[in-house]
This record gives C-alpha cells, structure tokens and sequence, in this order.
C-alpha cells in the first residue's frame, strides 16, 4: 500500500502548502459554524419557527437547508478535509487532529444515513422526515450544533498544539507552520 504522503498533491497540502490549506480547510468549518449559530439565533432568540429558521444562505436559497444532498456534501468534505490535512500533523497535535476526524466519520455516517432516507423515500421509525440515529433522541438543530462542537473543539486543540509543537514535534513534522525555535 502505498503511503498517503507519496501522492503528490497531499505531499503538498502537508509541507509546502499546509498554513494555506489549514486556514483555507478553516474558512469553511467557521463559515459552516456560523450558518448553524444563525440558525439557533433564529430559533432561540428571536423567535423564529425552527421550520423557518434557515441560517444566512437558507434565507434567499431556503432549499439549502431541505436538501440532504448539501448536508452530506459538507459532511464529506470536512472529513476529506481532515483525512487530507492529517499527514501534517505529529504528536499530539496529530491526536487531537485524529479524534475530530473520527467523530466526523460518524457524522459523515449520520448525513449518508439521511441522504439515504431522502433518496429511498422510508424514513427511519416512520417519521414524516429523514431521521440520523441520534436524532430519534435529539432534535435536528440541537443535534448538529453538538456534532459541530465535538467535531470543532478537538480541531482547534489540535491547531494549537500544531502551532506550538515540542521541539520533538518541531523536528518531525513534514511542515513548517510552527515558528522556528531560537
């Protein structure tokens, strides 16, 4: 088999180019972190029927937020995402990067779970939408703002301590994102 590091492009992505790629990969999660802090702003603060709270691009695209297929989209580039940047990492940093990545993968599991239920037309339980497992306890917003904290605090762990490496780490890591020591 044939290391992940071999292929050029994530060769790439975890050396020459992993600051811009981390802070681009960030944009993302932190754009996707606010359209889900909108929605709960709607709900929790002003009032708004869940149905209607649609984040900031659900307001002129309201299909965005009905449409199974953009959830699983973002759910699978966060965890193409992490996959691709993971080489990057070492020590602990690595950790943390490898535990955010494995609550993704559940997450990702959850999304494919509903774009199934919408693309087969049978819910799980029978229930009138498609339903993610956890979701038969917890309710769609809620459930995804926890998903999205337990998937983003182990990420920013991870960036810290990647910024902040020992000098063991320092030595082994394929990039240069943290300051050289003096």
């Amino acid at each position: 088999m044939t290391h992940p590091m071999a292929l050029p492009v994530v060769r790439t992505l975890n050396t020459d180019r992993h600051r811009v790629a981390l802070q681009v990969f960030m944009v993302v999660v932190v754009a996707h972190w606010a359209e889900h802090l909108a929605q709960a702003v709607q709900i929790y603060v002003l009032g708004m029927p869940t149905s209607e709270a649609r984040g900031v691009l659900g307001l002129p695209f309201p299909w965005l937020v009905h449409s199974e297929w953009m959830h699983y989209g973002y759910a699978l580039v966060m965890m193409v995402g992490l996959i691709l940047l993971r080489p990057g990492f070492v020590g602990k940093a690595r950790t943390w990067w490898t535990a955010a990545l494995l609550i993704q993968v559940w997450h990702h599991f959850e999304h494919l779970l509903l774009l199934l239920q919408a693309l087969v037309g049978t819910n799980i339980a029978s229930r009138p939408v498609p339903t993610s497992l956890l979701q038969l306890a917890l309710p769609r917003v809620e459930l995804h703002l926890f998903y999205n904290a337990i998937v983003f605090i182990p990420m920013v762990v991870a960036m810290i301590k990647h910024g902040k490496p020992s000098d063991e780490e320092l030595a082994a890591a394929p990039c240069r994102c943290a300051p050289a020591k003096v």
